[in-house]
């Protein structure tokens, strides 16, 4: 097996997926293609194509299908199964619609993924029968046409690549020349929007109507004039017999495109049978009328779209009944013009479906339908195509209207219309005929309007002698009501002379007679006249009479005819006499009366050369096309003229060389209209002739056909004026003459007829006007003959070939015809293929490329309209047939250098246009795979003649500057970036064509080392588009490219000393590029390892260092451009995301400092301030947006310097600019409440407006800020520590921790929802500890989030008195640089009994590299600081936060500025209960026993502080409840005083005696003098001591009648306020120093001082 030199493998479709558990196993799923290599005992070694690496395995027999492949061998190994291309088409395809599939559920796109699971399905079942291979060829023909069709829908859209196709196969470009293949991608969209010529009408009645009426149903197609179609229902409203499917369904044949243009309806009529003998009689009328197509634009495309989206349509048609009879006839065309709206409506039901093709197609595509039976309903009329063969004889009469007299009745008659016609039965399609046909009654009506129309298909044979009587009866209404004859008419259906009845309208003769009259025997009145047109003028009586009754008849026949002049023609023996007459009448007949009576047959046998002539211009009608055959086949086995040759010759030569001195050339012109049959008649007689002779007279046959094209050659050659008859001779001639090679061919050798052709096409005139007509048929002429059997022989070809292509290099030249010139051009070369290579191949190319080559580039270049991709078409087949010998040739014609440069410019540039995107349609994939593919050959070869030419001193920037610029161009072609395809799809482009873009790489890089000192010239101007190369993600390509860097690099180096040119082209470039989406983790990864070749394995660059800064520079160079790449490659994914968050955000900022402290870019760092801007107006972000853009604000100055138009801003001065952005920065820091920071700005704009005395705009500054900080609410946000932690964080958040600012009413919770969905892949980490190292290295993404408290710097705005509380709010939370975490844990033993004695608290603190808030909602902590607070401390801390609180809310609420005094009562509760419940006693317990003390001797002052502050807290609450007295209202009394008893409590337990004193109030004074003061002190019970002061004058704070004194008392005692005893020392000792008076002699100042313990 293994020595053969042909290999035979299996491949293995898995019908079952298999987990390759067992030892060795392959994993496999359904659909997977398996190569199989070797087989063993049931299982098989292989390996799958979709990982072809893992090429050893086993798997079991049963999951697979076998069936056999061949190997081939190209660029790499390519396995083609034997198999049906179409399932191998359908396998691949399917398994790409799957993914796809699964992604429009995901996309949430029902409906294409229903539509698409539904076509799946149905391809699945079809390749399922073709394997089964029960197929008829037939059968087998149509599943593959239907698979195909379905394919390329589905196709179509997914938005995937157009298949071109032959006989449903795949095709292969390379088997066909790219014209072809340009012909075939081009038609296909065609054939998806264009239907066929024939179009058919299929409907159903499937729904019954509700009725109980026993009724027939007529429906007709009004506008398409149709036959009816007549349904006959029972009293149940369905149809009589259900089981006779042809009466319910029928199929409306030949709809024509020129129906389908106009407004297409149904019209139903229906109508009820009464219960008298009396078969029809009309009660209730009913009409229908469906709207099927409304087309304004009269064309087929917007039809077809719709039919294939609804291919059945199931109708509900307004139904109207009509009251008044009278309106019957016309109330279809009333309904539809909208004249009357009196109708009333209901609805019935239809199926309809469009079908597309001729009747036989239909019957092999819809077997099911025929095979069931369906009625075939016939237009009235021919079709637009009259098909040979085709026999119909059916005659239409219509029953329009009647005028009747009462005949002595008081009322009108109900007048009924019997039909009667000899033998024959009458109906229309659907119903079966009968021998009588009644008409329906109007009720009580003597001028009745039916028209009813009525269907009489009777034979040829029995036309003659037949007639058509109609009988008139009245019916009575009563219930014995017999029908009364009272009167008949008659009608012949043939006259005498053979004429058939004449179509149109007929008034006919109403013959009286009586009611029990016998007209059987129709003797008796044949003989009567039967119209008034045909009464002989002395029959005044019967034209006087009233009663008439008109008919309209139509003939529809293939063997009758009503033109008396054919009719003698037809019998021209019977009277000989008349033939001249009759053939001079003949041209005077219409055409279809010619074509379909058996004239054709005897024509040339009877008729002179002139009407043979007229008879077969005829056929050049398109509507008689097809009759064409009939005029062959009669030629090639009727035709008898042996001798006629000889007259023809001479008889065609006499009217060609009477052209010149003919006045009239309208006979002539006829004749050579004619020239295709005449030679077809002159070449069957010769071989007629040759024949029955042997051959005689051969040289005299031939001598007279070159004399006869010696005249025609003379009078072609004869240049005229435009308008000259002769020319539209000439042009008449040239359309004809293609026709009459095949006939030469027939009698001479190809060689003979080339010549006669290549001598008559150029004797031509050389020189003609471009507004001459004959141009475009001369060119319409040379069409035809490349399209020719002729020209397809190669010994033809060589020698038709140089007069083609000088009129068509004529053409070119002026472009004129240019779209006829593409289609000789296409015929030309899909004649050449690719892989052939014979001589006259390669003589025929070398031909047309010093022809049409350089012409057809400039056409190229110069055209803009449709024949482009024709043309294109065309140059890719040259080009790619070109061989070495052909380039070889084409470059070394150029005689000169420039010749040459002006070439490879056009030819550079022409490829530029090729590979643009809208060169060809998106999904033409195929074309531009080719086009690629021949554009790099051609450069390949190209690229020697630059080097040998344009090198050294013969050096040429633009050539090799163009050269380049394609190259660059051609690698980044979307077409061509094959990690964007399916796997299916990048293996059949690796297969057939490899990695175009590894080639034009390595050409490049080639290119480049040649390029020697000159590399100068492109440094650095090909940095960008080099750069953009290397984004590509492709490793060779990128390997291949970045070296180049380093040589430019190094050549940079060698100029200048340094390679700053270099650098900033690199980086402005990068920036660009990347953010268009190109680059990659990989690519940053490749550039950053310059530095190991750099320096490393090429030690040859080593020696081009002169100094050793090159290495350096080289490697921070490269070290900025890491980190920029790091940085954009963040940017492009966060910008990717829909909404504005803070990973975008963020990564805009770290792009934006990059450039402004790393790079120095000013510009760039403009333009990513206003990105950033953008973003945050985005996110409603006002004040960060304002920081934002006060980063430009800051580079500009109040000067007058002009800046140019940049971004959004126009031209102006940089004064004027710099107001604008003041002006924005100020209304955005008014959006965000940020007043404060608006106002600094105002304040430097006001300076300005003084400046200029600019008042008015002065006066509007500030003054609505300051209303704004002092009435508006504003809400403090809350902040949060969040750390990023793991390598799947973007580069600016990996490892780091930040603080951000909140949104209004955000809290922790919902701040950490929200990081959560932008981190969706995060996991957060329940606890506060930093983490370790695992954490930080880990392939994941960790966030930790908790809430931060401020620091304010303002510290002296916070403590200020007298400021506002929304003043001091504001700088509580803004321009913040340090926050704090606090974290308790228990140090030592933990006190189960108080908890407080062991709770120590981790203190963190966090200051970050900007404030709070700044250009960003969250900043980096730039230093981290960590201490632990004691229990005591934290105590202390404790109690302080709170007294602050309460202090705040107390002011509040006294200022009136607390709406609800619910926060105090919930606060004062808090504070209260805590204490009652153990809350401050915890702290005594814990702090202020002895072992305490005397373990912790430094804490001695925190003690006392701690003292203070409980005590402070004491008094706090006591003016606070006095607060509360005044606001509490009257509901919450109860808890006030509930709040009074426990704050008692609460003092009793800390020691504080109760006085019956009240506490002055803030701003008053003692009404003693304000130096006396009153000090006391009270043992207590344990070591608690405190002093009563009265301090008005230097404590104004919280002071107010206590609540617990007497209201009348107004004694120095009474107003008193309790402060502890360290506190109150303070105060002495600052008073002391202040007067400058010792501390000890303080103490004795007055009688009142007792000792004083310490």
């Amino acid at each position: 097996f293994f020595d053969c030199v042909c290999y035979i493998f299996y491949c293995v479709s898995v019908l079952a997926s298999f987990r390759g558990t067992v030892q060795h196993g392959l994993p496999l799923e359904i659909g997977d293609t398996v190569q199989l290599l070797e087989k063993c005992e049931g299982w098989y070694r292989g390996f799958v194509h979709k990982n072809p690496n893992a090429k050893v395995g086993e798997t079991l027999f049963n999951v697979m299908s076998l069936s056999p492949l061949s190997l081939t061998h190209r660029q790499f190994e390519t396995v083609i199964p034997t198999e049906d291309s179409v399932i191998t088409e359908m396998t691949s395809t399917l398994r790409d619609w799957g993914a796809m599939w699964k992604r429009l559920y995901v996309k949430n796109d029902g409906d294409l993924f229903h539509r698409l699971w539904h076509v799946m399905n149905e391809i699945l079942d079809l390749r399922r029968q073709v394997l089964v291979g029960h197929l008829t060829n037939d059968r087998m023909k149509d599943v593959k046409q239907h698979i195909t069709a379905r394919l390329d829908w589905g196709n179509e859209q997914l938005s995937l690549d157009l298949v071109p196709r032959r006989e449903f196969s795949m095709v292969d470009p390379d088997e066909i020349s790219v014209t072809e293949l340009f012909k075939l991608v081009s038609s296909i969209p065609k054939t998806r929007n264009n239907c066929l010529n024939t179009v058919l009408l299929l409907l159903c009645i499937p729904h019954s109507l509700s009725s109980s009426i026993h009724c027939p149903l007529y429906l007709s197609l009004s506008l398409a004039t149709y036959e009816r179609f007549f349904v006959r229902l029972n009293k149940n409203g369905v149809p009589k017999s259900p089981e006779k499917t042809e009466r319910q369904c029928t199929l409306f044949v030949d709809l024509g495109s020129s129906d389908l243009r106009k407004d297409v309806y149904i019209v139903v009529h229906i109508m009820r049978i009464g219960k008298f003998p009396v078969p029809l009689i009309s009660q209730t009328l009913h009409l229908y009328c469906i709207h099927l197509n409304k087309n304004e634009h009269s064309s087929n495309t917007n039809v077809i779209g719709l039919i294939l989206l609804t291919q059945i349509m199931h109708a509900w048609p307004l139904c109207s009944r009509c009251t008044t009879e009278s309106e019957w006839y016309q109330i279809h065309e009333n309904i539809i013009r909208k004249v009357n709206s009196r109708y009333n409506l209901s609805g019935l039901a239809v199926s309809l479906q469009l079908l597309h093709g001729d009747i036989e197609q239909l019957r092999r595509e819809y077997m099911v339908l025929f095979t069931r039976g369906v009625s075939i309903t016939k237009k009235l009329g021919f079709s637009d195509i009259i098909m040979p063969g085709e026999m119909r004889n059916d005659l239409y009469m219509t029953l329009e209207k009647g005028e009747f007299e009462k005949g002595g009745k008081s009322v009108a008659r109900n007048v009924e219309i019997t039909v009667y016609v000899l033998d024959i039965e009458a109906a229309g399609s659907g119903e079966p005929g009968g021998d009588v046909y009644h008409s329906f009654v109007l009720y009580h009506n003597n001028s009745p309007r039916w028209a009813e129309q009525i269907k009489l298909p009777i034979p040829v044979d029995m036309f003659r002698g037949s007639h058509v009587r109609f009988e008139f009866r009245h019916c009575s209404t009563k219930d014995k009501g017999e029908k009364k004859l009272f009167g008949y008419s008659f009608v012949h259906l043939m006259q005498e002379d053979g004429r058939t009845l004449p179509d149109g309208t007929h008034e006919l003769i109403i013959h009286k007679c009586e009611e029990n009259a016998n007209l059987q025997d129709s003797s008796c009145y044949l003989k009567l006249p039967f119209s008034k047109a045909n009464l002989p003028g002395n029959n005044q009586a019967v034209k006087g009479t009233k009663e008439c009754f008109w008919i309209t008849s139509f003939l529809c026949s293939t063997k009758l005819t009503q033109n008396g002049d054919m009719l003698d023609l037809l019998k021209w023996r019977a009277h000989p006499e008349r033939i001249n007459d009759s053939l001079l009448k003949l041209k005077e007949i219409d055409g279809s009366e010619i074509v379909k009576v058996p004239v054709l047959h005897f024509v040339t046998e009877l008729f002179p050369f002139l009407f043979q002539v007229h008879i077969i211009n005829l056929l050049q009608d398109s509507k008689f096309h097809h009759f064409k055959p009939v005029m062959d086949t009669y030629i090639e086995s009727h035709f008898a003229g042996a001798l006629s040759y000889r007259d023809l010759i001479k008889v065609l030569k006499w009217y060609v060389d009477r052209i010149i001195d003919a006045e009239h050339q309208d006979h002539i012109q006829q004749v050579l209209n004619a020239t295709e049959y005449i030679f077809k008649y002159i070449i069957q007689s010769r071989r007629l002739f040759a024949l029955a002779t042997g051959g005689q007279s051969e040289e005299e046959f031939r001598c007279c056909v070159h004399e006869l094209f010696m005249s025609i050659r003379f009078f072609l050659s004869q240049e005229n004026k435009i308008t000259s008859p002769i020319t539209q001779t000439q042009a008449v001639f040239l359309r004809t003459f293609p026709a009459v090679y095949g006939e030469l061919l027939k009698i001479f050798t190809v060689r003979e007829v080339a010549g006669f052709v290549r001598e008559t096409l150029g004797s031509l005139p050389a020189t003609a006007r471009a507004e001459c007509p004959l141009e475009a048929v001369k060119l319409h002429c040379i069409a035809k003959t490349v399209e020719s059997q002729l020209y397809t022989n190669t010994e033809s070809r060589c020698i038709l070939l140089p007069v083609v292509l000088r009129l068509l290099q004529a053409h070119m030249q002026e472009q004129r015809d240019l779209v006829m010139c593409a289609r000789i051009l296409t015929s030309m070369l899909s004649l050449v293929r690719k892989y052939d290579s014979t001589p006259v191949v390669s003589e025929e190319v070398d031909l047309i490329v010093d022809s049409l080559l350089v012409v057809l580039m400039r056409t190229i270049l110069e055209i803009t309209n449709r024949p482009q991709g024709e043309f294109v078409a065309c140059l890719l087949a040259l080009l790619r047939q070109m061989s070495d010998k052909h380039y070889q040739q084409l470059l070394q014609a150029f005689t000169s250098k420039d010749d040459l440069r002006d070439f490879l410019l056009q030819i550079f540039t022409v490829f530029r246009i090729l590979i643009r995107p809208e060169m060809f349609l998106k999904d033409w994939t195929v074309m531009r795979l080719v086009t690629n593919n021949v554009i790099i050959t051609t450069v390949l070869y190209l690229s020697d003649a630059l080097r040998k030419n344009f090198l050294n001193d013969k050096f040429d920037y633009k050539v090799w500057d163009s050269y380049f610029y394609l190259s660059v161009i051609f690698i980044n072609q979307p077409c061509l970036q094959l990690e964007s395809f399916s796997p299916s799809k990048k293996k059949r482009v690796l297969e057939k064509y490899g990695d175009m873009r590894v080639m034009m790489g390595c050409e490049i890089f080639s290119m480049w080392q040649n390029l020697g000192e000159h590399k100068l010239n492109f440094i650095p101007a090909m940095i960008g588009p080099f750069l953009e190369v290397t984004l590509v993600p492709q490793p060779d390509l990128r390997n291949v490219m970045i070296p180049i860097f380093h040589d430019m690099m190094d050549w940079e180096q060698r100029r200048s000393g340094n390679f700053k040119q270099v650098e900033a082209k690199l980086i402005d470039k990068l920036d660009g590029l990347m953010s268009e989406g190109k680059g990659d983790e990989t690519y940053r990864e490749l550039f950053n390892s310059i530095r190991i070749p750099l320096f490393g394995p090429y030690p040859s660059l080593l020696k081009k260092i002169e100094r050793e800064t090159w290495r350096e520079s080289g490697v921070s160079l490269i070290a900025t451009v890491t980190r920029l790449m790091e940085r954009l490659l963040d940017y492009r994914d966060c910008v990717k995301l829909g909404e504005v968050d803070g990973k975008k955000i963020g990564c805009t900022v770290s792009l934006l400092n990059f450039y402004k402290t790393e790079l120095n870019k000013e510009e760039m760092y403009i333009r990513y301030i206003h990105k950033l801007y953008e973003l945050h107006l985005k996110a409603q972000n006002y004040t960060e947006a304002s920081y934002t853009l006060l980063l430009y604000d800051e580079l500009l100055e109040w000067s007058e310097r002009p800046l140019r138009e940049f971004l959004n801003y126009p031209m102006q001065s940089e004064w004027q600019r710099k107001e604008y952005l003041h002006l924005t920065i100020v209304q955005n820091f008014d959006r965000g409440k940020c007043w404060e920071n608006g106002i600094i700005l105002c304040r430097e704009l006001a300076d300005q407006y003084e400046s200029y005395y600019d008042y008015r705009n002065l006066s509007k500054m500030r003054a609505s800020l300051y209303e704004k900080i002092m009435d508006q609410q504003r809400l403090e946000p809350e902040f949060f520590r969040v750390g990023f932690y793991g390598k799947k964080f973007p580069f600016f958040l990996r490892n780091k921790e930040f603080v951000c600012r909140g949104h209004d009413y955000e809290r922790l919770e919902a701040f950490q929802q929200r990081m959560l969905n932008e981190f969706p892949h995060a996991i957060a980490m329940q606890h506060v500890n930093q983490p370790d190292q695992t954490i930080y290295q880990a392939e994941a993404q960790y966030l930790q989030i908790y809430a931060v408290s401020p620091i304010p710097e303002s510290q002296d705005v916070l403590q200020r008195d007298g400021v506002a509380d929304n003043i001091k709010s504001f700088y509580k939370v803004n321009h913040i640089w340090r926050f704090r975490y606090d974290r308790p844990f228990h140090k030592g033993t933990k006190d189960k009994e108080n908890e407080f004695k062991s709770l120590w608290v981790e203190r963190t603190s966090l200051t970050l590299v900007q404030s709070l808030p700044g250009i960003s909602r969250w900043f980096e902590v730039e230093k981290r600081e960590l201490v632990e607070v004691s229990p005591l401390e934290n105590a202390i801390e404790v109690i302080e936060n709170k007294n602050l609180q309460l202090r705040m809310l107390i002011a509040q609420c006294q200022s009136r500025q607390m709406q609800n005094i619910n926060p105090l009562t919930m606060c004062l509760n808090g504070v209260i209960d805590a204490a009652v419940n153990g809350g401050l006693a915890r702290y005594q317990e814990a702090f202020f026993v002895k072992d305490y003390i005397v373990n912790h001797p430094e804490d001695g002052e925190k003690i006392g502080r701690l003292r203070e502050l409980m005590f402070e807290q004491a008094h706090i609450l006591e003016y606070g409840l006095a607060v509360h007295e005044k606001f509490v209202p009257q509901d919450m009394r109860p808890l006030h005083k509930k709040l009074v008893d426990q704050f008692h409590v609460m003092k009793s337990s800390l020691g504080i005696q109760v006085s019956e004193a009240r506490v002055v109030h803030a701003g008053t004074r003692s009404p003693t003098s304000s130096a006396q003061m009153a000090l006391a002190w009270w043992p207590d019970a344990g070591e608690k001591h405190c002093l009563r002061l009265s301090l008005s004058l230097f404590f104004p704070l919280f002071l107010s009648p206590s609540p617990f004194s007497s209201s009348g008392s107004s004694s120095f005692h009474s107003h008193t306020l309790f402060f502890p005893l360290p506190f109150c020392l303070h105060i002495l000792y600052s008073l002391a120093h202040s007067l400058s008076i010792s501390r000890s002699s303080l103490l004795f100042l007055t009688p009142w001082f007792g000792t004083i313990w310490a």
